[in-house]
């Protein structure tokens, strides 16, 4: 049975990877890209693959993404919907397994592969890596969250064997520059949350635990100096983010 996809793509000054994810989609019904406010030239290069363009401004830089996510929904014409990210790519294994899906399910996880400086990382938890990515669009309910979004499915939720590939940090320099913004968004969110006071134990706690997961319990080590600079910044991430949470709450604390 041959599925109707419309693949969608959101995008904010994405020029540097927009095409290569394009050229992977262009075996889908149509492709849509939600501009996000771009200020380079991911727009005029994606217009001229072919892709549909609407523009859409949102809060996406502070979390929001999930507005943006439905949003694009609505502008698809076809039955199935793929969502893609700009750094993201459709290997040719993956292509032929959706073509050739039975559709049993209303939304179907895929695997993926992260590509980590220029290192396809295996362990420490970035592989199988499952994101929600193909769904039936009259199943689809919206979507949950902030900073990860979630898909609301009406429906079973299938898993897809091959992978999808995704080229993450590519330098040391961007590793950090997201963590500080994200940081600053995991940070407010556990604030209105109403985490406890942070403390000592609390810091201590949260740092072991990534530690625990990334190196003891997914064997980080073992995709060599790249999994230990990944084990080491995955620790560092999470202290800054529980470090700005303990930022707000000494100031609004201050601010009694």
């Amino acid at each position: 049975m041959e599925i109707k996809i419309s693949s969608i793509i959101i995008a904010k000054n994405e020029e540097k990877m927009i095409k290569d994810c394009i050229n992977s989609l262009h075996w889908t019904d149509e492709i849509i890209v939600i501009d996000n406010n771009s200020t380079d030239k991911t727009v005029s290069i994606a217009k001229n693959l072919g892709a549909k363009i609407f523009k859409f401004k949102s809060d996406a830089d502070k979390g929001h993404f999930a507005e943006i996510r439905e949003y694009a929904a609505t502008k698809a014409n076809s039955e199935w919907l793929l969502y893609i990210d700009a750094d993201e790519r459709v290997p040719e294994n993956l292509k032929k397994e959706i073509m050739q899906l039975n559709l049993k399910d209303e939304a179907y996880a895929i695997p993926r592969k992260n590509n980590l400086l220029g290192h396809d990382m295996s362990w420490g938890g970035w592989y199988p890596d499952y994101v929600l990515r193909l769904i039936k669009k009259d199943k689809l309910k919206g979507f949950a969250g902030v900073l990860h979004e979630q898909p609301i499915i009406d429906g079973e939720v299938g898993k897809l064997k091959n992978p999808l590939y995704h080229i993450t940090h590519q330098s040391i320099t961007e590793m950090i520059e997201k963590t500080n913004n994200w940081s600053e968004i995991e940070g407010r969110l556990m604030y209105d949350a109403g985490h406890p006071p942070m403390n000592i134990p609390r810091f201590a706690s949260a740092m072991f635990r990534e530690f625990w997961y990334r190196a003891i319990l997914k064997f980080g080590f073992l995709d060599g100096p790249i999994g230990i600079i990944e084990i080491i910044y995955q620790v560092f991430s999470r202290f800054i983010s529980y470090s700005k949470l303990y930022e707000l709450q000494i100031t609004k604390q201050d601010k009694k």
